[in-house]
């Protein structure tokens, strides 16, 4: 990621959202729609306890990939039972690039959570989403996404 900080550092995660905040304000109009109101949603990284709209700590649950050549993704992620009270659907339009890059660095944990991530423009058009998980990366460069909260119930 270029601006987000996600890294193992002494025996736990590391995460810090400071740079990207200062630096979306200079690109935010270049994001497509629905890419700018997921990335500039205040609750988005708000790392603090009693924020249930923050993606840090969701879990990723599935993974759907078009068959027909369509360039539709979805990425959905269950809640964490100690923050969240919705799950997190992403639908991603028009893909070009989609890779999910396995560290397998931390074997003891039973499911891949989520860090951070960050949106950025990318210039042929679009946006490229980078998911920063406990054991690996979600790279996906597409036309635009959609984020809807769905309720865990």
């Amino acid at each position: 990621m270029k601006y987000i900080t996600a890294v193992w550092d002494d025996g736990g995660f590391y995460v810090d959202p400071r740079a990207y905040l200062a630096e979306l304000p200079k690109f935010r109009d270049q994001l497509p729609d629905g890419a700018r109101e997921f990335a500039s949603d205040p609750a988005h990284y708000a790392l603090g306890h009693g924020n249930s709209r923050c993606v840090k700590d969701l879990e990723l649950s599935a993974v759907r990939v078009a068959t027909d050549k369509s360039g539709n993704l979805i990425l959905e992620f269950t809640p964490n039972q100690w923050k969240h009270d919705a799950g997190l659907r992403i639908s991603y339009s028009g893909v070009k690039h989609f890779s999910i890059d396995y560290a397998h660095a931390i074997d003891w944990m039973l499911v891949d959570t989520v860090l951070l991530d960050e949106i950025l423009p990318h210039e042929d058009g679009g946006c490229t989403h980078e998911i920063a998980l406990t054991d690996a990366s979600i790279t996906v460069r597409c036309e635009d996404l959609k984020a809807v909260w769905e309720d865990a119930g």
